[in-house]
């Protein structure tokens, strides 16, 4: 089974993931489509970062970023280092989630993705990168802040008094 994530750099959030049996563009697709339909992305404003592997190079994801607004990114071959946000991920979930277990069906496998990405890893992992904060109370504070900074700034002034 193969595992395929999005995960926002800004808040580390899981913004999407699928699973499949076979690790091809159709895989990495469809982790595309549920990240774009959970967000609001504006075209110009958005990269997807991915390896060299031929999921990521198949001309149909190239395709759908460019469709999308999204420009796509890759690092040099061998260099972890281009890579480390999803690497650390990936390390995060067979550490946490995968390792010592085995599961008797691939639904068994997905209920168990779920219970940690959606129910542990974004709403309660705290991380020190995010002022230790889970992804999603980095996200509901930034948007908070950013709200409240947005209305200090709609406030008409008063206007000055003169005699």
């Amino acid at each position: 089974m193969w595992l395929s994530a999005i995960r926002d750099a800004f808040s580390r959030r899981v913004v999407a993931w699928e699973t499949s049996a076979r690790a091809d563009a159709d895989l990495v697709l469809s982790s595309l489509e549920y990240a774009l339909a959970s967000r609001e992305v504006e075209p110009g404003k958005l990269i997807h970062h991915a390896d060299h592997g031929c999921q990521y190079t198949a001309i149909k994801l190239t395709t759908r970023l460019v469709r999308a607004g999204i420009q796509a990114s890759m690092g040099s071959v061998g260099d972890s280092y281009d890579n480390a946000l999803a690497e650390n991920l990936w390390m995060l979930v067979k550490t946490e989630c995968v390792r010592g277990r085995v599961f008797a069906t691939r639904a068994e496998a997905n209920l168990a993705l779920f219970e940690y990405i959606d129910g542990f890893y974004n709403p309660r992992r705290i991380q020190k990168r995010l002022g230790y904060l889970s992804p999603v109370e980095f996200e509901e504070k930034h948007y908070t802040e950013q709200a409240t900074a947005e209305q200090a700034n709609l406030k008409p002034s008063r206007p000055a008094l003169t005699s």
